[in-house]
C-alpha cells in the first residue's frame, strides 16, 4: 500500500532561557556563539527607562564592546533595516543582540539576514529565502507576547506598498532566546495588554492550523491556560513577578506552538491594519481575533470547544457548538477586562488614526496574499475578508 509522506517539522532556539535574571547571561552567551562586537537592536522606549544602558553595562562588565541601533518604531519598516544594517556595518560589529518585543527582535533578524545574504530586505519576503545563516544571534525579550524572540518569523513593513512583509525562515532563527520577568515589570497594563492578547492569539491560530501536530498542541494548550490564568494579574500589578513569569512562559509555549503550525486569518488581517495604519499589532490581534474565529468555527467545533475549558469555562453538559460559542464570548470578556478597544475604530480613535471603510477592498486583497492564510482552517474569499474587516470596524 501505497503511504503519502506527511513529515513535520519543528523549529526553535538550540538554547533558551526563561527565568529571573535570565539577562545576565547575555555577555557569556553571545560570546559562546562567537560574537566578539555585537550591534544591539533595540528602540527609544527601551533605551528612555535605562534597560538599553543597563545592558551594555553587562556587556562592558565583561570586556565587550558594542554598539546601539535604538532608532527601531512599532512595525518596524524597511529604512530601520537599511539604517540598522549601515551601522552594523559601519562599525564592523560581528553578531547581534535584539532586547525588546516584537518590533526589535524583526528588526534585528532583518538587519542580520541582509548582512549575511547581501541584497536587500525585501528580496526575503515568503517562505525560507535565505542561503546562509544569520550572524551569532541572542534575543533578550521584554515583553511578553510577540514570541519572536524564538521564533524564525521576522515582519517588516515596506513602506512603498504600505504592506507588512511576512518573512518565515529557519535561519533567521534566535541561537540564543533570553526570557528575564525582570525586565518586564515596569511595563505599562496597556503593552502588557495587548502582547499578552498577541500570544493568545498565537496560541489559538496555532491551535486550530491546519498544520497543527501533537507538539504543537501541547504548547497551545499550556499557553492559552497560562494566558488565562496570569493576563489579568499582569496587567492588574505589573510588580506581581508571578504573574511576569507565568506570562514569560505562556508567550514563549505560544511562540513554540505559532512557529511550527503557523497561523491564520488573524494575523493576516491585522498585518494590513499595521501596515495601512501602523497600529499596534497586538491589540489588532486581539479585535479581529473573536471576529475571525466566529467564522473559522464550524471547522472545527471540538477544538474550540476544549479552549472553552482551557479559559476557565464550564462547558459541562453543553453540545460541542454551544462550548465553542463559548470559547468566543471567553476571549471577548479578556480582551474586556485588560481594556483592549472593542473595535479598528475606537482603536484608531485611541492613537489618532483615521480608520477609512474605503480601505478595506485593498487590505482585504493584500491580506489574502499573505503567507499566514495557507494554514487557516476554513477557506475565506476575499468577500469574507471584506465582510470581517466590515464588522469588527
Amino acid at each position: 500500500m501505497a503511504v503519502q509522506e506527511n513529515v513535520s517539522g519543528f523549529f526553535i532556539p538550540s538554547v533558551t532561557l526563561i527565568g529571573i535574571g535570565a539577562s545576565k547571561e547575555i555577555p557569556s552567551r553571545i560570546r559562546s556563539l562567537g560574537g566578539k562586537k555585537p550591534l544591539l537592536v533595540t528602540d527609544k522606549g527601551i533605551t528612555s527607562v535605562g534597560i538599553t544602558q543597563q545592558i551594555v553595562d553587562l556587556l562592558k562588565e565583561q570586556d565587550m564592546d558594542c554598539v546601539v541601533y535604538d532608532e527601531t518604531v512599532p512595525n518596524p519598516t524597511d529604512h530601520n533595516v537599511e539604517e540598522g544594517l549601515k551601522v552594523y556595518r559601519d562599525a564592523d560589529c560581528d553578531s547581534i543582540i535584539t532586547l525588546g518585543g516584537g518590533s526589535s527582535h524583526d528588526c534585528g533578524k532583518g538587519i542580520g539576514l541582509v548582512a549575511s545574504n547581501g541584497g536587500c530586505i525585501h528580496d526575503y519576503e515568503g517562505i525560507d529565502k535565505a542561503s546562509k545563516p544569520m550572524p551569532p544571534y541572542v534575543a533578550v525579550n521584554t515583553t511578553a507576547g510577540t514570541g519572536s524572540e524564538m521564533t524564525r518569523f521576522a515582519v517588516i513593513t515596506d513602506t512603498s506598498r504600505k504592506v507588512k512583509m511576512a518573512i518565515a525562515d529557519w535561519r533567521v532563527t534566535p541561537g540564543i532566546a533570553l526570557d528575564d520577568p525582570l525586565l518586564m515589570v515596569g511595563m505599562p497594563p496597556s503593552l502588557t495588554a495587548a502582547t499578552g492578547m498577541d500570544a493568545l492569539t498565537h496560541a489559538v491560530e496555532a491551535y486550530v492550523s491546519t498544520a497543527a501536530t501533537p507538539l504543537t498542541d501541547a504548547c497551545a494548550e499550556k499557553a492559552i491556560k497560562l494566558i488565562a490564568s496570569s493576563l489579568r494579574r499582569a496587567v492588574a500589578n505589573g510588580q506581581d513577578i508571578q504573574a511576569r513569569e507565568d506570562m514569560c512562559y505562556a508567550q514563549y509555549l505560544a511562540g513554540m506552538a505559532f512557529n511550527n503550525a503557523s497561523l491564520g486569518h488573524v494575523h493576516a488581517m491585522a498585518h494590513q491594519l499595521g501596515g495601512f495604519y501602523n497600529l499596534p499589532h497586538g491589540e489588532c490581534n486581539a479585535i479581529l481575533l473573536p471576529y475571525v474565529e466566529k467564522f473559522n468555527l464550524i471547522a472545527n467545533l471540538d477544538r474550540f470547544a476544549e479552549m472553552a475549558e482551557w479559559m476557565g469555562e464550564n462547558t459541562h453538559g453543553m453540545s460541542a457548538r454551544k462550548a465553542a460559542e463559548l470559547c468566543l464570548e471567553a476571549i471577548k470578556t479578556l480582551s474586556r477586562d485588560v481594556n483592549i478597544p472593542t473595535s479598528i475604530t475606537e482603536l484608531g480613535k485611541r492613537y489618532g488614526k483615521d480608520v477609512r471603510s474605503e480601505d478595506i477592498p485593498t487590505m482585504a486583497e493584500n491580506a489574502q496574499k499573505d503567507v499566514c492564510v495557507l494554514t487557516n482552517p476554513r477557506k475565506l474569499t476575499l468577500n469574507d475578508v471584506q465582510n470581517i474587516y466590515a464588522e469588527a470596524l
